[in-house]
């Protein structure tokens, strides 16, 4: 710790000088502006120096605060050798090498700003900008763009005087504009040149990209010299028999006419190998040649490989000596190649049945006694005569049903409740008889009010005589009444002809036999399409609230269109509407509108005291695009979430999402799992969460609490299927001279589920202000060489990370702080455990400032025994979020 608090002390005081030396010959005093206005605009002489000041402090100056009161300096108009050479006098006083003055005119409706800035010691010795604006509210903006101004001439910065694209003959130069960041009036810098550069390839249409700079009067302007990619003339097909020439070049997105794309033609090749491999050509291999044409334009000719049809030829039993291998293939669903198996569809391979053939067949072991019988992920075998499946089986011992008992809250005499069972009736122990008397005993309890009793059974195995006692553990809960049965969707049928029809009331006792007896009696009346059905605990435990939803027949309001614009191209729209039936302030609206460019979703929902408790529902669309550094995501999606205090400070939620992601402009060292996803992703999850949160303040709290854990769960349809598990926990502890303790952990683990896909931007990366300050995100994430033989990062699914603040205050009045701070943590990837001593840690120091603008976060981190490549560290900056 001694040898960790050292090197911080070094940093700090390296830092220091190296600053001080790079800055000692700009020192800028600010002189009050004067102000020819009303007096309710004096106050405005020293606070427009101010934020001058500031803004050229953050930008590298030394500020001096010369002692001049408010209109000791007289910038009327005179003698103007005579007020310079006052002033330059008044800056040498104070040590100034550059001085800044200036005025205010105007009023709180119309205002203008003049300045000027005097080189005390240089060849030219006055410098003038202006600026102006209406509307008083609209000043700091105004002068924040006056600072800026002298703060470019001061440090001598170069601007962005224009941006031209040459060499695009086929794409639009606006086209290629919108996605260039650096525009007229920016600084000129170098790295942001580089990111347009990456930006403009990854469009897919240039295969060359060179970046000229020439000076003007103005500026720089910068020129974007491009080689276009030569278009597609023609596409030929050769080695194809299974498919004809138009069903393969119907899966291909590339067409004749567009740009020659790598990227596109690997894209498509793998979208026509799925389509072979769906036809059971799995040994099918597909390349491409390019051959150049004239006007830069190619040929692109697709060579397929088909191989042979590969069926199912065999399936083999592993380690089952209770059961022959005839008896177990009767179980599964798949089967080998048969005589008929043109007709019949036997020999194809599907994994979803793969996977529902291992519960199958560890679901008949179990209910046969085997209750320790384990059964493994089949191997498949992909050979050149056929494929070959083995399933390999561990039984176990078989046991048999010994004592059956019932304990808990029983409602009934114990002999009654056991009787109900079937399990008594078994001589081996079956898991799924188990099951049918949970739900047999469920509904005796649900029929008698308790809604939410819960059933379990607790197994006790003798491996001495192979039996099992099986004890039904029973947690009635509370006798549940209905608070309320909301019936929707009626527009026309009134509400008393549907609660006729049910044989359950408000504020009677919940029976489930009951309300599925009048679900069944609306359904008889064949006034609605559908009934639905939804229950959920009500404003206490022992209530519950009934929803009932009828689509009638011939209710509602329903629209549907479509057409065709040279915007859109083909496009359609559709829109539900729902009056206010009861009059409960309550609206629903619902519209859509699907196009070849715009896809939109309209949907308001709110009702922030749901049933007049503080049950806060809200419902969310999204549509999105985020840029990573090796490819792009344009999302669509929408969910819901409800909270609700469950105790001080602590709030429980649930939510639901789903989300349409498309993968696309990848780069060459972007991951294989993100190749695979190229294109169109589906994610559906659920979540759950508790969060604690006592806190004074969300900037700078000075003490409290902030904990909680939750958990997400992807794969309610989609091909994304993953499980998310995150937990954090800060703690702010006062101290002595107002320095407060920052102690905060927070750990993630996700996995990906059966049957899905976890991307990479479901991961979790560390690095930066917000987690490990001083690393970079791909100095600390999981790597992985990508088929090109890139290096790519693919981010962790563990992570554990451990930050200590020690805060204090700089600027009370101002609201700035300092801090220095210890940070530790690593990312895992699947396989590595979590090693505790050989975290990777960094340490620097920062300062807080919560500005009118927002929090403003500027933190130094150096990384402690940085490895080679990585960064030793550097400043950050943030403005707009707490940490």
């Amino acid at each position: 710790m001694i040898k960790q608090l050292a090197l911080i002390v070094i940093v700090i005081i390296c830092f220091s000088a190296a600053t001080s030396y790079s800055v000692e010959s700009v020192r800028v005093a600010v002189l009050p502006f004067e102000i020819e206005a009303g007096e309710e605009l004096l106050y405005l002489t020293s606070e427009i120096s101010k934020v001058i000041s500031a803004h050229l402090k953050q930008d590298g100056a030394i500020m001096i605060e010369p002692d001049v009161k408010p209109g000791a300096i007289d910038y009327s108009p005179g003698d103007d050798f005579d007020l310079i050479d006052e002033i330059r006098k008044a800056g040498i006083k104070y040590g100034a090498d550059f001085v800044v003055w200036g005025s205010f005119t105007g009023s709180d409706q119309k205002f203008s700003l003049s300045a000027k800035m005097m080189d005390l010691y240089g060849e030219t010795p006055l410098s003038s900008f202006s600026a102006g604006g209406e509307g008083i509210e609209n000043l700091p903006v105004t002068v924040e763009k006056l600072a800026g101004d002298i703060s470019l001439k001061l440090f001598k910065k170069e601007k962005v005087a224009q941006v031209l694209v040459k060499g695009n003959e086929r794409i639009e130069t606006d086209a290629v504009k919108r996605v260039i960041a650096t525009k007229p009036g920016d600084i000129y810098l170098t790295k942001s040149l580089t990111k347009d550069l990456r930006t403009i390839y990854a469009m897919g249409y240039f295969e060359d990209i060179r970046i000229e700079s020439e000076e003007s009067a103005d500026g720089k302007i910068i020129i974007f010299n491009l080689k276009e990619k030569p278009t597609v003339k023609k596409i030929t097909i050769t080695g194809n028999l299974v498919f004809k020439d138009e069903k393969i070049k119907e899966n291909l997105s590339l067409k004749i006419g567009s740009i020659l794309n790598i990227f596109q033609i690997r894209s498509d090749i793998a979208r026509v190998e799925v389509l072979y491999k769906e036809k059971h050509y799995y040994n099918v291999k597909i390349t491409y040649k390019i051959h150049p044409l004239k006007q830069n334009q190619a040929e692109l000719e697709l060579i397929v490989d088909e191989g042979k049809k590969v069926l199912i030829r065999k399936i083999t039993f592993q380690g089952n000596d209770i059961y022959k291998a005839k008896q177990l293939k009767k179980i599964i669903k798949t089967k080998k190649k048969g005589f008929f198996s043109f007709l019949t569809g036997s020999g194809n391979i599907d994994e979803n049945q793969l996977e529902q053939d291992v519960a199958r067949l560890q679901s008949f072991y179990h209910n046969n006694g085997y209750i320790q019988a384990r059964v493994g992920e089949p191997l498949v075998t992909f050979e050149e005569d056929g494929i070959y499946i083995i399933f390999k089986i561990n039984e176990g011992l078989r046991f048999k049903v010994g004592k059956v008992d019932m304990d808990g809250d029983l409602i009934l005499p114990k002999e009654k409740l056991i009787a109900v069972l079937k399990i008594t009736q078994e001589t081996y122990y079956n898991r799924s008889v188990i099951r049918d008397d949970i739900l047999a005993l469920t509904d005796i309890y649900n029929d008698a009010g308790y809604a939410y009793a819960e059933i379990s059974p607790r197994i006790s195995k003798n491996m001495d005589e192979l039996i099992v006692n099986i004890t039904f553990i029973v947690e009635k809960g509370q006798l549940v009444y209905f608070e309320r049965i909301n019936i929707t969707g009626n527009n026309k049928t009134r509400d008393k002809v549907i609660r006729r029809e049910l044989p359950v009331v408000e504020r009677g006792l919940y029976s489930g036999n009951r309300l599925k007896r009048g679900i069944r009696n609306l359904k008889r009346l064949e006034y609605f399409e559908e009934v639905k059905v939804n229950t959920e605990k009500g404003s206490d435990n022992d209530l519950m609230i009934l929803d009932i939803n009828v689509s009638e027949k011939p209710t509602g309001s329903f629209t549907f269109g479509g057409g065709f614009s040279t915007v859109e191209n083909v496009f359609a729209t559709g829109s539900i509407t729902q009056r206010n039936f009861l009059g409960k302030g309550q609206r629903l609206s619902m519209e859509a509108q699907f196009g070849s460019r715009t896809t939109a979703f309209i949907l308001n929902f709110t009702e922030p005291w749901l049933f007049d408790i503080p049950l806060s529902a809200g419902i969310d669309l999204y549509n999105w695009e985020k840029n990573y550094d090796t490819y792009d995501t344009d999302t669509q999606g929408g969910g819901f979430t409800i909270s609700y205090p469950i105790f001080d400070f602590t709030r429980a939620s649930f939510g639901y999402s789903f989300s349409l992601v498309d993968i696309q402009d990848l780069e060459y060292d972007a991951s294989d799992s993100l190749w695979d996803l190229q294109g169109k992703n589906t994610t559906s999850s659920v979540s759950i969460g508790i969060k604690y949160d006592s806190r004074d303040s969300t900037f700078n709290p000075q003490e409290g609490a902030e904990n909680g854990v939750k958990i997400q769960y992807a794969g309610l349809g989609g091909n994304i299927g993953f499980t998310k598990v995150s937990l954090e926990t800060g703690w702010y502890i006062p101290g002595f001279w107002k320095v407060i303790y920052f102690l905060h952990g927070k750990s993630g683990f996700v996995w990906r589920n059966t049957g899905g896909d976890l991307p990479d931007y479901e991961r979790f990366y560390l690095g930066g202000i917000n987690s490990l300050r001083g690393f970079d995100w791909e100095d600390l994430s999981p790597k992985t060489t990508n088929s090109f033989g890139q290096e790519s990062e693919i981010g962790g699914t563990k992570f554990v990370q451990f930050n200590f603040e020690l805060r204090f205050p700089l600027f009370g009045n101002a609201g700035i702080i300092g801090l220095l701070f210890f940070d530790t943590g690593d990312l895992y990837d699947n396989g590595e455990p979590i090693r505790l001593g050989s975290l990777r840690k960094s340490a620097g120091f920062g300062f807080r400032w919560n500005s009118p603008m927002g929090p403003i976060r500027i933190e130094y981190g150096k990384v402690i025994h940085p490895k080679e490549g990585e960064s030793s560290g550097g400043f950050e900056f943030s403005m707009g979020s707490a940490f």
